[in-house]
C-alpha cells in the first residue's frame, strides 16, 4: 500500500502522455471549395479526447495526495516524481493544445500557407514556466503550507483544458472567435506564465483553519462552479479561474508562527 500514491502519480503522467498523443493527432489542415480559398480544419474530436485525459491526470493527481495523506507516506522521490509528472500532464499537455490553436488562428489568415512554425512557439512557455515554479516549490514547500506562492500549474491546464470543450459542448458564450485571434492566445500564455512564477498567495484547495471564515473561498468557488455549470457548461471554468485569482488576492494570508490568521474585521 505504501507504493500507492506514487502509481497514482505514474497514472497522472501515463494519462497526460495520451493526452499529448490524442491533441498531436488531431488533423490540422487546409480545405478548399474554389481551388483558391482556404480555410483552416481543425481536428477537435482529438483534441477533445486530449482535454478529457488532463482532466483525469488530474483526478490522479488528487488522488496521489490524498492517499499519501491517508497512509502517512512521503518520501524525497515521491514529490520529485510528483513535479515531473505535474510537467508532463499540466505542462506540455496544455501547450500542445495552444500550440494547435496557434496554428489554427494563423491559418485563418491570409498568406497562411508562408507562416513559419515559430509563431506557435510561445506556447512552449507554459511548460518551462511550470517547470520553473513546480522547481521553486520544491525548494520552498514548508513556507508554504497555508497558501501556494504562485499559482498551481494543475489550476494552468485545467483552464486550458477546458478551451476545447467549450468548443465541443457549446454554450451561449461562444469563445471560437477568440481562440482564433492569435493576441489573444498570446496575453493568454503570458498571463498564465506570469501567475505561475509571480509571489500572489494562491489559495490551496484544502483551507488550513476550521470554519466558515477559513473556507468560504472554496465553498464559494463550489458554489459558482455547481450553480454555473447547467447554464455555460465548461465556459464557468474560466469565470472559476477568474474568481480564484480574485479570491486569491482579497483573501487575508495573515501569517504568525507559520499559521493562517484570519483578519478581525
Amino acid at each position: 500500500m505504501k507504493h500507492l500514491p506514487n502509481t497514482l502519480t505514474l497514472a497522472n503522467l501515463f494519462l497526460g502522455c495520451i493526452a499529448i498523443a490524442f491533441i498531436l493527432n488531431a488533423p490540422a489542415f487546409l480545405d478548399t471549395v474554389t481551388g483558391e480559398t482556404y480555410y483552416p480544419v481543425m481536428g477537435m474530436a482529438q483534441i477533445y479526447w486530449g482535454s478529457v485525459f488532463i482532466g483525469l491526470a488530474a483526478l490522479m493527481d488528487v488522488l496521489d495526495g490524498l492517499t499519501a495523506r491517508l497512509l502517512k507516506v512521503s518520501s524525497p522521490l515521491g514529490k520529485d516524481l510528483d513535479s515531473l509528472a505535474d510537467v508532463v500532464s499540466f505542462g506540455v499537455a496544455p501547450a500542445m493544445i495552444l500550440f494547435k490553436f496557434l496554428w489554427w488562428s494563423y491559418m485563418s489568415e491570409p498568406g497562411a500557407l508562408e507562416t513559419s512554425m515559430l509563431v506557435t512557439a510561445p506556447a512552449f512557455l507554459i511548460p518551462c514556466f511550470g517547470a520553473l515554479r513546480l522547481a521553486r516549490y520544491n525548494q520552498t514547500a514548508a513556507a508554504q503550507k497555508n497558501y501556494f506562492s504562485g499559482m498551481p500549474i494543475p489550476a494552468v491546464g485545467l483552464l486550458v483544458a477546458a478551451l476545447p470543450l467549450m468548443i465541443w459542448f457549446p454554450s451561449a458564450w461562444d469563445i471560437t472567435p477568440l481562440l482564433k485571434n492569435r493576441w489573444m492566445l498570446y496575453l493568454l500564455i503570458a498571463l498564465l506564465c506570469y501567475f505561475m512564477v509571480s509571489n500572489i498567495k494562491f489559495l490551496k484547495w484544502k483551507a488550513s483553519g476550521k470554519g466558515i471564515a477559513a473556507w468560504w473561498p472554496q465553498v464559494l468557488l463550489l458554489l459558482v462552479l455547481a450553480a454555473g455549470f447547467p447554464f455555460l457548461k465548461f465556459g464557468i471554468v474560466p469565470l472559476a479561474f477568474v474568481l480564484y485569482v480574485l479570491l486569491s488576492i482579497i483573501y487575508p494570508h495573515s501569517r504568525n508562527n507559520g499559521q493562517l490568521i484570519m483578519k478581525n474585521s
